[in-house]
């Protein structure tokens, strides 16, 4: 059957009207997933290949004479040993002790579960070297004990470093073994009893094994924690140095980039190395709850409950002894001569003055806008968007989890502190550390995000489609709507960030740009204890606040029951 040139011609408009804004629609979403794709770019790879090529930058010309140089040093030896010798013992440390207290607030019936759980989440809203200030005041050489007992005991060096770092890191633990020891069948304790099993072999054959995933994830964080930390090994560490102190004095104090990058780039491969290491072993990673799983029946058992109370109580005595020390001593006229009570110290009578703390807080403000988009859209353009670049874009908003704070801030002054760069315009300026803060935690914020978007039902998306509307107006009448709670968990996440970090930020700052965490650091090394106190106070102040005023947000629209911790 033939068909008139008319026929053929309505038809191809037809098609053309059906398929234009089909077109159109793949075109934009290519389009704003290269717009998520690169800011990453710039500000994640572009500095990592400034870091790589000035660390084979020689006099010669390009070569591998910087790493004969470092790795080939006997110091440097040392430095790797120091590190992983720190690292793996404070890893072993935190995850046993996170990991029974977790289990003491999800399966026994410790009192009081809501007041551990907030104190063991209390060195969250410090900077990490609060730690370290702590088991100064109290074990220092001027510390509360030796000054009250006449003794002269020292914490300064290894166990100095190890124990700050257990209590810095002690959180992040206990959140994931909170969350994995929160979900249980009681289906398979029941039947654990019946065939005669008794607590401790039910602990090995059903509790341990359901929270292997749990333990292979804390490992991995708290080991990229650990070895990328600055902060407590630089207050405390006194002798001791590590490969993080390493970098900072070979970059601030020599002014030598090349070894500095070089340090920098041996810091990256265990971190990346502990990455691709936790993603192999949870590739597989199964739900560990079935469809008619049972709520955890918690019964009472008194030796038990008594013996992780007592537990419970000695840990979280420890996290306010060293977080109460450091609250302790801003208030005091001159620690530890005239421990009298005084506010002078919140005078900020000190260079830049109370500035810092402003700087914080704009920093804080910026990130979480920064965040909330970059790390909202991103989880959206992955989990929504059907198109050729998702796999791409999903490993490149994974990129910053593998890589340490201190070597990205390298990376920005190496790749930015150039007048013929574009992004030259910011450097030196807050908005270029807001950016360096929402890029070195995207890989978090992301994830967040996406597990939220995943929760969210595809069925929606193709009901706005079918009527009509873009996937533009899909986020704005659909998505935003239901996500908007975690993205406030999001924002809060990065401003808390930006608050309390120091790694990433320490090579960023000007005399005009110092930030709140920095002041604390400068004021430790010079010994002016009582100021920096006070800064970690007001910071620690700040981020309680934010919490507090999010909190408020979301319980009077009604979602009471989110939480903004993760």
């Amino acid at each position: 059957m033939s068909i008139s040139p008319t026929s053929q011609n309505r038809l191809a408009q037809s098609f053309i009207q059906r398929t234009a804004p089909m077109d159109q629609e793949a075109l934009l979403k290519i389009v704003v997933a290269c717009m998520v794709a690169l800011p990453l770019i710039v500000f994640v790879l572009y500095p990592l290949i400034h870091i790589l090529g000035k660390s084979i930058q020689t006099p010669e010309g390009i070569g591998l004479g910087n790493y004969y140089s470092v790795l080939g040093n006997r110091r440097f030896l040392g430095l790797v040993y120091n590190s992983f010798e720190v690292t793996l013992v404070t890893t072993a440390l935190a995850v046993v002790l996170a990991y029974v207290f977790a289990y003491g607030i999800q399966r026994t019936k410790v009192p009081v579960k809501n007041l551990f759980r907030l104190i063991a989440l209390i060195p969250l809203f410090a900077p990490s070297l609060v730690q370290a200030q702590g088991l100064l005041l109290l074990l220092g050489r001027n510390g509360l004990v030796n000054r009250t007992l006449a003794t002269d005991f020292s914490i300064y060096g290894y166990w100095g470093i190890v124990i700050s770092s257990v209590l810095y890191v002690f959180p992040y633990a206990f959140l994931i073994f909170s969350a994995s020891l929160a979900m249980a069948d009681n289906r398979l304790y029941e039947s654990s009893r019946i065939l005669g099993a008794g607590p401790w072999r039910t602990f090995l054959t059903v509790t341990l094994p359901s929270t292997r995933f749990a333990t292979m994830a804390s490992i991995f964080v708290v080991f990229t924690l650990v070895i990328t930390d600055f902060g407590n090994p630089m207050v405390i560490g006194g002798d001791y140095n590590v490969l993080a102190t390493e970098v900072y004095n070979q970059v601030i104090g020599q002014a030598n980039f090349e070894l500095g990058t070089v340090i920098g780039m041996v810091l990256l491969l265990p971190v990346a190395l502990a990455v691709a290491a936790e993603k192999m072993f949870n590739r597989n990673n199964q739900i560990q709850l079935a469809d008619h799983a049972q709520p955890m029946a918690i019964m009472p058992h008194k030796l038990r409950d008594v013996l992780f109370t007592v537990y419970t109580v000695s840990v979280s005595l420890c996290i306010l002894a060293v977080v109460g020390i450091v609250i302790f001593a801003s208030f005091t006229h001159l620690w530890p001569y005239r421990m009298n009570f005084s506010l002078r110290h919140y005078a900020f009578d000190v260079q830049n003055g109370i500035q810092p703390l402003w700087n914080s807080m704009y920093v804080g403000l910026m990130a979480s806008g920064i965040g909330v988009v970059a790390a909202g859209l991103g989880a959206y353009v992955t989990e929504r968007f059907k198109t050729f670049l998702d796999s791409p874009l999903y490993f490149l908003c994974l990129v910053p989890a593998a890589v340490p704070g201190m070597v990205l801030g390298l990376g920005y002054i190496l790749a930015f502190n150039n007048p013929s760069n574009p992004v030259h315009a910011i450097y030196g300026s807050l908005l270029l550390i807001a950016i360096c803060n929402v890029y070195y935690y995207h890989a978090q914020g992301f994830l967040i995000a996406s597990t939220s978007m995943k929760q969210i039902s595809s069925n929606y998306d193709e009901a706005s489609a079918t009527l009509g509307g873009t996937f533009a107006r899909t986020i704005r009448k659909v998505t935003l709507p239901m996500m908007w709670p975690t993205l406030l968990g999001v924002a809060v996440f990065f401003f808390m960030r930006s608050m309390v970090t120091l790694s990433a930020v320490i090579f960023l700052i000007t005399p005009s740009s110092q930030v709140a965490a920095v002041s604390v650091l400068l004021l430790e090394d010079r010994g002016a204890v009582n100021q920096a106190a006070a800064f970690s106070v007001c910071i620690m102040g700040m981020v309680v606040a934010s919490l507090i005023i999010a909190r408020l947000i979301l319980n009077y629209f009604g979602y009471r029951n989110i939480s903004l911790i993760r």
